[in-house]
């Protein structure tokens, strides 16, 4: 036992018992900083910036396509109006070739009437009064109503 009790106090037996101890912490500190390691290598790190140069190039072309898509449509939609208008204008062309429409039209726009016909206007009595308020300002000189225009707008401004 003397041996053992003489083997423990050693130099060689602590130096090696030291170092075991120090090998144990190198061990558990490159584990312990392989745990911590990043998970961003150099590969994802090129991965993403080649993910990222791609999104920047193609950006600015898909928003252009996606502009002129809605131009398109657009423009389709304004087509189709035309059309529609067209196929209105044609219809009222083909009545107004109808010389019963075109005489119906005349009578009721130009209030014509046929010979021995007698034409009557009624009139309604609102529009009457309207359009006497609105002869008061014709009997007036020109340069008046211009006058009052001024002032009814620069009341409008304040």
């Amino acid at each position: 036992m003397a041996v053992k009790d003489r083997d423990r106090f050693s130099t060689a037996t602590r130096l090696r018992a030291l170092g075991e101890q120090t090998a144990a912490r190198v061990y558990r500190s490159q584990t312990k900083r392989q745990a911590r390691r990043s998970r961003l290598t150099s590969r994802a790190a090129l991965l993403a910036l080649v993910l990222c140069s791609l999104i920047v190039a193609l950006a600015y072309p898909i928003r252009q396509y996606v502009s002129q898509r809605a131009e398109v449509a657009d423009l389709e939609r304004q087509q189709d109006q035309a059309r529609e208008r067209v196929e209105q204008l044609r219809d009222l062309k083909a009545r107004w070739q109808d010389d019963a429409y075109a005489e119906q039209q005349i009578r009721l726009r130009l209030h014509y009437v046929m010979p021995g016909e007698t034409g009557y206007i009624v009139i309604d009595p609102d529009a009457a009064k309207q359009s006497r308020a609105d002869q008061g300002a014709a009997a007036r000189p020109w340069y008046a109503n211009v006058w009052d225009g001024v002032d009814k707008s620069d009341r409008a401004a304040r």
